[in-house]
């Protein structure tokens, strides 16, 4: 009897055929759609006419990881700070595009701030947001025509809790007059998707190239995320942005935005994503950053820092010890990434496991580039590790946190060194 083994798909399905939309700043290229990896996005909570506080923020995201950073642009004082928040990014040597987030007085914004307008990377309008009755096609017309004059992509983000009125209310209309209406639900869903792709139209008809435009329809529900995502890759080809909007704090946020994203993602669908979550009091910003990756690690997508395996513990393992160690070696790795990553080519590929007793330490540390087994309660006091799949040291004593690094630290250099030139 054959197996069936070679019917069963082992990763995310073929990334659907989308155009390609390029967001630049001076040297630095992200490409967005197509065959292009997966980009990692952010925004700063800010206010950015705090110009200072705004360049810190931007800079600690990008180190992170974010590859673009979107800000708010929501008046005079922040459209005139956008120029020297990029003049302080780059005197700093960090290059990231920034993404401007219009809503409302957009259209006022970059026209008499066209120093703002030059200094974005690319806009975010919400066309639900851009005006009301006559103005609205007019001041739509405004910031696209910007856009156009600048060769600058735009994000058009449709977002259900500022939906145009007037597109849904002719949405309703046009199901009211269906022999078997749809379903509440469903005309949200239809209105979400109408209301992107019609003012995608709409923006090429004002000049802005079909290269120039993604599309996002955000909602706050991981189903319904899935449902409209589903449906808009469908009927388009426009590069997409995920992120469930408003996903939440702590565990709640982490865990909606991955139960959404990674379906999407599996099927192929999404070209760039942001984790919407909301930050505990004081917390770091750039959670959403490393959430973002470490989703997108997880799944095979991409590679953006080596991947710590470590046990959850059980009765076996009273000490903290491994515990520690794990949470030690992973933030020791992140850390040194911004650098390492231009030095030590592939390292972001490497695996790291930190076990915490003898049942299935050895061998998941056998499995890693470098593992280590601490002793679980009763056993001997000893941590053997291993360097891709054969034992190298015994670690005993106060440093084993110390030593296990040195070791890293050492497979590091050996095996992703970039080559002399002769």
């Amino acid at each position: 009897m054959s197996s069936s083994l070679t019917a069963i798909p082992s990763g995310p399905a073929a990334r659907r055929a989308s155009r390609r939309v390029l967001i630049a700043h001076g040297q630095r290229q992200i490409w967005v759609g197509g065959d292009a990896p997966v980009v990692v996005q952010s925004m700063t909570n800010t206010d950015t006419a705090n110009a200072v506080e705004t360049a810190i923020q931007i800079k600690e995201l990008a180190r992170a990881g974010s590859e673009l950073v979107r800000l708010t642009v929501d008046r005079p004082e922040a459209a005139a700070a956008v120029p020297y928040i990029r003049e302080q990014l780059d005197k700093m040597e960090v290059d990231v595009p920034l993404v401007g987030d219009f809503h409302y007085n957009g259209h006022t914004l970059l026209t008499d701030y066209p120093e703002c307008a030059k200094a974005l990377s690319k806009y975010r309008i919400n066309p639900g947001n851009v005006g009301k009755g006559a103005k609205r096609d007019t001041q739509f017309a405004q910031m696209i025509e910007v856009a156009a004059r600048y060769d600058k992509p735009v994000r058009i983000g449709v977002n259900w809790g500022s939906l145009d009125q007037a597109l849904l209310a002719r949405i309703m209309d046009e199901n009211a007059g269906r022999a078997e209406p749809w379903p509440a639900q469903a005309v949200m869903y239809e209105a979400l998707i109408t209301s992107a792709i019609e003012n995608a139209v709409r923006a090429e008809e004002l000049g802005l190239g079909r290269d120039k435009i993604i599309l996002s329809c955000k909602v706050s529900g991981v189903q319904d995320l899935i449902a409209v995502y589903r449906e808009l890759a469908r009927r388009c080809d426009y590069p997409l942005h995920l992120g469930l909007t408003e996903a939440g704090m702590g565990s709640k946020g982490i865990v909606a935005s991955t139960a959404a994203l990674s379906v999407l993602l599996q099927e192929g669908i999404g070209d760039t994503i942001r984790i919407s979550l909301t930050p505990e009091p004081g917390g770091d910003r750039s959670r959403e950053v490393v959430v973002g990756q470490e989703i997108l690690q997880t799944m095979g997508l991409r590679k953006f820092t080596p991947m710590v395996i470590a046990c959850p513990g059980c009765g076996r393992t009273t000490s903290t010890t491994f515990q520690e160690l794990a949470d030690n070696i992973q933030t020791f790795l992140r850390e040194q990434m911004p650098e390492w990553k231009k030095i030590y080519p592939g390292v972001e590929g490497m695996n790291v496991a930190v076990m915490g007793c003898i049942v299935n330490g050895p061998g998941e540390s056998k499995h890693a580039n470098i593992g280590i087994s601490l002793p679980g309660t009763g056993e001997s006091p000893a941590a053997p590790v291993f360097v891709d799949g054969a034992k190298v040291a015994t670690l005993r004593g106060e440093r084993i946190v110390e030593e296990f690094q040195e070791i890293v630290l050492n497979y590091v250099k050996t095996n992703y060194s970039k080559p002399v030139a002769a």
